[in-house]
């Protein structure tokens, strides 16, 4: 028997899609609308970004300790793609990857993304930011329209801006969770414009000052998503909706943010259960999906 089919794929591909299914994210990940054939796919494309998320957040573990358990993954993810699996989800990621002709390079994209995360816990400027979310972010986007077999010149670039909305809106939401783990999202610059101190946060201080550097990054960020719905011409069917129901939940949490006044400090936006499934039937309601009439 060939070393590798030790390993059941599908049952990797069972346990990838139960494993997205119980995880807090703004975005439906494996919905009802996503075709039965590509849930598996995308479920086992979420356990190789959230499991390496998970190693570089590992608090009680050293720099070196993060670094060394991200760099393993990495070699194992390689092995994979050589057809050397060192367990069953690898095996299941690296089928997809070749079955779907998926870009390699996507995913050691956001192990870049990882490993920053572990020696980086502040950001110069907006640029830096967006050359983050150019590696933590996008890639994810780009994975889904090969998924899909989405193509088109500018069709990239849109899912660019969505997922990197989606990035900076998850920066506000998890401001001070970011910050008890060391790391500020928000450019160093623009604090400094706004006259707002890390003091703020260390002792969990509202300020007029920090309420306008939030506002400020809420319509940057409003912005993106409404130049990122140009995506939706190259959609069509449950992807348009999916997409659009992601959008709407990255919107939501914006909207929660401004209906708090940008208190990001005693307030953490975040979307039930209840409300998302009222942002899906919206859009459901609409015959062609997510449109203008969303931008």
């Amino acid at each position: 028997m060939n070393e590798i089919t030790q390993y059941s794929i599908e049952n990797a591909y069972h346990k990838a899609i139960k494993y997205a299914k119980s995880h807090y994210e703004n975005f439906p990940v494996v919905s009802f609308l996503i075709p039965k054939e590509l849930k598996k796919h995308i479920a086992i494309i979420y356990w190789f970004a959230r499991t390496a998320d998970d190693f570089s957040d590992e608090g009680h573990h050293s720099e070196g300790e993060r670094l060394e358990k991200l760099n393993e993954f990495e070699l194992d993810f390689k092995n994979s793609l050589r057809g050397k699996p060192q367990n069953e989800y690898h095996f299941a990621l690296s089928t997809t990857i070749q079955e779907k002709n998926l870009t390699p390079a996507y995913f050691y994209d956001l192990l870049k993304a990882f490993k920053q995360d572990v020696i980086t816990n502040r950001y110069k400027d907006f640029n830096d930011i967006l050359n983050y979310c150019k590696y933590s972010a996008n890639p994810v986007g780009r994975l889904i329209l090969e998924l899909f077999n989405v193509s088109g010149d500018n069709a990239g670039a849109y899912s660019d801006q969505i997922c990197t909305a989606l990035q900076l809106t998850n920066f506000l939401q998890d401001t001070m969770i970011d910050y008890e783990k060391g790391r500020i999202y928000l450019p160093q610059d623009e604090m400094q414009k706004f006259d707002v101190t890390e003091k703020l946060f260390e002792e969990k201080q509202k300020s007029l000052n920090l309420k306008l550097l939030v506002k400020y990054n809420v319509d940057r960020i409003q912005s993106m998503f409404d130049e990122g719905k140009g995506l939706y011409r190259f959609l069509q069917g449950r992807l348009k909706r999916e997409i659009g129901w992601t959008v709407r939940g990255g919107e939501e949490i914006l909207g929660q943010i401004r209906k708090n006044d940008y208190d990001i400090i005693s307030h953490r936006p975040e979307l039930g259960k209840i409300r998302m499934a009222f942002l899906l039937l919206q859009l459901l309601l609409k015959k062609d999906g997510p449109g203008k009439a969303d931008i």
